[in-house]
């Protein structure tokens, strides 16, 4: 079959619109074959999944027969190496013990118990189909094989299984690492059974949280094929006009809406060898690529590769870190002589006016309009090259336009997909100025054209790949977009920092959408407005946004300049409205569903406790972190936070250890590094709900607060008769502090925060002549304003502060 016409096997199209309607498929046991860095990851991540997972390997030549140990080395060390991985392929540490390991001679027999096996072994066709051979014989009737190939064709691993196991086998491309990666590539072989596809897609939204996307059996599949051609393309393109490794880098990073690693940076993390294996690929796959010629190393690609420059596994690649006198330093790597030398700084000029211009999609228009500059001149071509290539093999990889933006905003961190990018800049502009370039758009592009077509998306469609109508943008299923549709979300009211939505079913949504979602006075105003609305017109709410992250916490920036001016009944007024919102929200007579996900640190976290359920992402970077910045959580933080450890330990709890343990999140600031660690640490109760994929939440949290409201819900007290240990909790903190201090673990404001806290947690115990056994909330509430207020006018709190607003980083001081 010519490569232009690959399509889709018989009845998988409609397979794929059909499957966000069905049931998600049960698996509760799976096999990896290969515990290399991409098997053993996979493994994890399904093991966070809940799945109990058999990892196998090959047995060392060596190893005896009857020394299992020995005959399993390397999914053992490998099974070993997870806990200590970073970043953490776990959620929890606990979670490897849902990993057993074995190997490919002892072993195959297990795999007759499980419910999908996935080949993750080194990529060569010839390792992978004697192996599969052998598993076929193995497999369950109904189990799923799948492949972890990143480049090599399914059909051409197919041929060596039988025919019924060709119709349960498939290749389901991870991204590495697997826990972090959104991407999922679903790629269907000439006799793979529709319903599979399907099954394997529904499992992968639902159950490992990914963004899956359909994708056709072709080199490299649809994210590699085209952000490997970008990276290849910009290496030439550096050299053509004579730009420096940073000045590419400064270009294509986020200012046109990349991942920070940019092109250079995210080359050292693949690896040189890897991004010219999947190259090669593309040469020897689809030799009649239109491009084809970008995927021929530049000479100079080709010496770092023979000197071993390969990047981070090696030590150094286009960047190398060292240690000198001032510590780690980042040296850049000169393609001339293939030294290393001191990092510089791009001086393009052209770059700046392009950041001032605002949002992405503003920089891009500004980049597309900028005449002058070598690093406008670069920046414009590499964009149009990809856009352009995109275009011109999307028919080849997948069957629509918005399957391709997916891949690269799920795969590559791209903000945009290529075709997203080309309706900013105008569908038909585009066409125009890369005709006039010598670089003329596909023709499928212009015969929309030339029908009218003014964007490549309309309302819940894109333009057909074949140049002729529409086709439905694929459903996934669970998702609820905040973004208002005829069908859809409709929004109520807003402000510059929040928004009101009507998410339908009697259900008020409450959207932050300040930058990096810091809590200021619009919101606080907002959420006042959300628990008014909802008692009166609603049933109940959920609180929550589709950003990059939940919230960064309260406006810092606002605090260090009232805090610099003096104007202490301002603050004092500003953290009231704080505490008065985040008990509005547990007052609320609605039930109120919290979604965080990301980052919900400081007043993000605060609002977070006091919602009646969670509904979490299983991605959840939560803490209370205001000892960081020199401060105590105000906004009913502590107090809420000492409630749950009080809560945890039963009705005769002593107050002494609720204090210490709440004392001990607080202090020392932790940060959950999953919504799994995040319950190990108190911020999620029992009951609250982790959702795998993040896409999912508000739709998880909608569902969760429609049933508590007709379960019947009544809106809990405030707590009057809160106990508390009094002097012995004040005095078994102060004593702890003494000790840090002494070793010098913590500094001098390091206890001056700590003795803060001590006064919160045992109730006031700081007053002279104040035992108290029993305090209520407003209590505890005065007493954390109390304490903040007082740090505030502390030197060393504002220095912590402002670094932290200068670096994003702490200050220990």
């Amino acid at each position: 079959m010519p490569e232009s016409l690959t399509v889709f096997p018989p009845n998988v199209d409609q397979e794929m619109n059909n499957a966000s309607r069905k049931a998600p498929a049960v698996f509760r046991r799976a096999a990896i074959l290969g515990s290399g860095v991409m098997g053993r990851a996979i493994a994890a991540h399904l093991a966070n999944a809940g799945l109990d997972v058999v990892l196998l390997d090959m047995p060392p030549k060596d190893a005896p027969a009857d020394d299992a140990a020995a005959r399993n080395a390397l999914s053992i060390a490998a099974l070993k190496a997870l806990p200590r991985e970073k970043p953490a392929p776990l959620f929890h540490k606990d979670l490897a013990r849902r990993i057993t390991v074995g190997n490919f001679e002892d072993d195959l027999a297990k795999l007759s118990q499980v419910d999908w096996v996935i080949e993750a072994v080194v990529e060569r066709l010839d390792i992978k189909q004697s192996l599969l051979s052998k598993v076929a014989q193995h497999l369950a009737p109904h189990a799923i094989l799948s492949t972890n190939t990143s480049g090599i064709p399914v059909d051409s691993i197919a041929e060596a299984l039988p025919a019924d196991v060709q119709s349960r086998f498939l290749g389901t491309h991870f991204f590495n690492p697997p826990r972090y990666m959104h991407l999922l590539e679903v790629i269907p072989g000439a006799n793979t059974d529709p319903s599979v596809v399907s099954t394997m897609a529904n499992f992968g939204e639902r159950a490992l949280g990914k963004g899956v996307v359909h994708a056709k059996d072709r080199p490299n599949f649809i994210a590699n094929r085209i952000g490997v051609y970008g990276m290849m393309r910009s290496f030439q393109l550096m050299i053509d006009h004579g730009l420096s490794v940073e000045e590419v880098d400064a270009l294509t990073g986020p200012l046109v809406g990349r991942a920070k690693s940019a092109t250079f940076r995210t080359s050292d993390l693949v690896g040189l060898d890897v991004l010219l294996h999947v190259a090669h690929n593309v040469r020897e796959g689809a030799p009649n690529d239109p491009e084809i010629a970008a995927f021929t190393p530049h000479e100079k690609m080709s010496a770092m590769l023979d000197k071993g420059l390969l990047g981070q596994k090696s030590g150094g690649g286009f960047y190398k870190k060292v240690k000198g006198d001032k510590g780690t330093e980042i040296l850049t790597l000169d393609l001339e002589t293939l030294e290393y030398r001191a990092k510089a700084k791009p001086r393009l000029p052209e770059v700046d006016a392009i950041r001032q211009a605002g949002g992405l999609p503003k920089r891009l228009i500004a980049l597309a309009k900028t005449k002058k500059g070598k690093g406008a001149a670069y920046a414009w071509e590499l964009l149009r090259d990809t856009l352009r290539y995109a275009a011109l093999v999307a028919p080849d990889v997948t069957g629509d336009v918005a399957s391709v933006d997916r891949a690269m905003r799920w795969g590559f961190g791209w903000k945009l997909g290529p075709f997203e990018i080309w309706d900013i800049l105008g569908l038909e502009t585009v066409a125009k100025r890369m005709e006039a370039e010598g670089s003329p758009a596909p023709q499928w592009v212009l015969d929309h054209i030339a029908a009218g077509a003014t964007s490549f998306y309309q309302e819940g469609s894109t333009l057909a790949l074949t140049g002729e109508g529409n086709v439905a943008v694929p459903v996934r299923p669970d998702i609820l977009d905040l973004r208002e549709t005829p069908d859809g979300p409709r929004v109520v009211e807003k402000n510059s920092s929040a928004s009101l939505w009507d998410l339908g079913d009697g259900i008020l949504g409450l959207e932050y959408h300040s930058k990096m979602n810091s809590i200021g006075g619009d919101t606080i105003a907002m959420t006042s407005k959300a628990v008014e609305l909802a008692e009166r017109e609603f049933e109940g709410m959920v609180v929550g946004n589709q950003g990059s992250h939940f919230s960064a916490g309260a406006n810092l920036a606002m605090l260090l300049l009232g805090a610099i001016e003096g104007e202490w009944e301002d603050i004092d007024l500003m953290v009231r409205q704080f505490q008065n919102m985040t008990m509005g929200l547990r007052r609320c007579a609605r039930p109120v569903v919290v979604a965080p996900f990301g980052m919900a640190l400081g007043g993000g976290a605060e609002v977070t406790l006091h919602g009646d359920a969670v509904c979490a992402s299983a991605e959840l970077y939560m803490g209370l972190v205001e000892a960081g910045v020199g401060l105590i959580p105000a906004g009913a933080g502590t107090k809420d936070m000492y409630l749950r450890m009080l809560d945890s330990l039963g009705p005769d709890a002593d107050p002494r250890n609720a204090a210490r343990r709440a004392f001990e999140v607080i202090g020392l600031a932790k940060i959950s590094t999953s919504a799994a660690e995040a319950r190990d640490l108190g911020f999620l109760r029992k009951g609250d709900s982790i959702v795998m994929n993040a896409d999912g939440l508000i739709a998880a949290a909608k569902a969760k607060a429609m049933a508590m409201a007709n379960t019947g819900y009544t809106a809990p007290p405030d707590r009057s008769e809160i106990p508390v240990g009094g002097k012995d909790t004040y005095a078994l903190l102060e004593v702890g502090l003494f000790n840090y201090l002494e070793a010098k673990q913590i500094s001098e404001h390091d206890h001056l925060i700590g003795m803060k806290l001590a006064a919160i947690l045992s109730g006031g115990a700081h007053r002279e002549g104040h035992n108290p056994a029993f305090v209520s909330e407003q209590d505890m509430l005065d007493l954390e304003r109390e304490a903040f207020l007082s740090l505030c006018g502390q030197r060393k709190s504002l220095e912590r502060i402002q670094h932290m607003l200068k670096t994003g980083k702490p200050l220990r001081n």
